[in-house]
């Protein structure tokens, strides 16, 4: 650079994910954008109202997208019965 300095620029300044490993699958990188932009949706509806600091997607959210993810690959989510839920309510740590 003119000023003396240097950039150093990996997989030719290429998203560095997708050329100099192998990336993520669509079926990965679809749910991550329907986080980011339902993030950025968050961001927007409370613009002016949030404290600076990091903000992690709500698990309600998070479940939801990939139950839309799910439904969309044809996938059912099933449910315990009673009989499981209070078998794995049994189980007390180190048994």
């Amino acid at each position: 650079m003119p000023d003396g300095s240097h950039r150093f620029v990996l997989g030719e300044g290429r998203l560095i994910n997708l050329a100099a490993a192998e990336g993520h699958p669509a079926e990965v990188m679809d749910m991550s954008f329907a986080n980011q932009a339902l993030a950025v949706e968050f961001f927007l509806k409370n613009k002016g109202k949030l404290k600076v600091k990091v903000y992690t997607i709500s698990k309600k959210l998070d479940s939801q997208i990939a139950k839309l993810k799910l439904k969309a690959m044809g996938v059912a989510i099933d449910h315990l019965t009673a009989e499981q839920r209070a078998y794995l309510r049994s189980w007390k740590e180190g048994t």
